[in-house]
């Protein structure tokens, strides 16, 4: 009988709230923190650039559990566009391949062109990107020069404002759905205000519930995880549950609790009529998620080992 593999490291669970650094990749961020906290396992919910910065969830533990929750959510961006030069990333990473004059414009001129982002629009996603084709990203068959046709994809941008305009760049701000790309945005605004364009920085303020005040930077977790100890870092996790704030909170008795925990679907008085829903025990601990089946009882649909 083979023996069972032991994880190494501490068993985590919880969300930690990043506030990326520029210059690394989200992979490295996520395998940064991983090794700080010293926890056994950690995943997180949608890529960053490199060149990009601001919210990062990374969640811990049994908190991978609601990652996928996380990649589906709303987020928000704010970005500096470039007008009048084009790159081969449509980033400041890339290579400029096309300049073109940058008309006269104005602050009304600008707003007019950003109104006809909002709804829902198509993308194309850039080559330059982590989305796969046939199990391989794109980003890895544009190194190698080889560009292949994309399907657009349907995005919603439900606000795009202006911040401020001078010289050759404007800053917007971005509330998009999951799947936005705002370099392909930042290009798509460049060509209706007459000239091209590239994104040349980006902020993520917002994912999800979460927003950019309630971050940690990276060098506040190394210091105090060199001066305090791995253990010490656990105050900056926000718990599982707060990923899902906007879902109904079931209460289960003790009964309950036990049978859902046995996969059984279970009757609660006054539970929602439909939809997700968060599942606590009656100590109020956090249970995992639930759906509301036909027949008007709760579900499980993922359920968390926090004992």
């Amino acid at each position: 009988m083979g023996r069972r593999r032991v994880r190494k490291g501490r068993p985590v669970n919880g969300i930690l709230l990043l506030d990326k650094p520029i210059g690394m990749s989200s992979n490295q961020a996520l395998q940064k923190v991983k090794r700080l906290f010293n926890a056994q396992k950690a995943g997180h919910t949608g890529n960053l650039d490199p060149l990009a910065t601001g919210v990062l969830p990374i969640c811990l533990g049994e908190g991978t559990k609601v990652s996928a929750f996380l990649l589906d959510a709303d987020k928000r961006y704010t970005g500096k566009i470039t007008l009048g030069q084009r790159t081969s990333t449509a980033d400041s990473e890339g290579e400029v391949i096309d300049t073109a004059p940058i008309p006269e414009l104005n602050k009304l001129q600008l707003e007019s062109v950003l109104q006809q982002f909002l709804g829902e629009i198509e993308q194309i996603p850039p080559m330059y990107s982590a989305l796969k084709v046939d199990g391989q990203p794109l980003y890895k068959l544009a190194h190698k020069g080889v560009e292949i046709e994309r399907k657009a994809r349907r995005i919603q941008i439900y606000e795009l404002n202006l911040l401020s305009f001078e010289g050759d760049s404007l800053e917007i701000d971005v509330h998009c759905s999951k799947g936005t790309y705002i370099r392909t945005l930042a290009e798509d605004i460049g060509k209706a205000l007459g000239t091209v364009a590239y994104l040349s920085a980006l902020r993520r303020t917002v994912a999800g519930p979460f927003r950019l005040e309630e971050c940690v930077d990276m060098a506040t977790l190394e210091h105090v995880a060199e001066d305090k100890g791995p253990e010490q870092l656990d105050e900056f996790l926000a718990p599982m549950e707060s990923a899902l704030e906007d879902w109904p909170d079931v209460v289960l008795s003790e009964n309950a609790a036990f049978f859902l925990g046995q996969g059984q679907p279970v009757v609660v008085p006054n539970a929602p009529t439909e939809g997700m829903v968060r599942l606590f025990d009656k100590s109020e601990r956090f249970l995992g998620v639930g759906i509301i089946s036909d027949d008007g009882k709760v579900a499980p649909k993922r359920l968390f080992n926090t004992a």
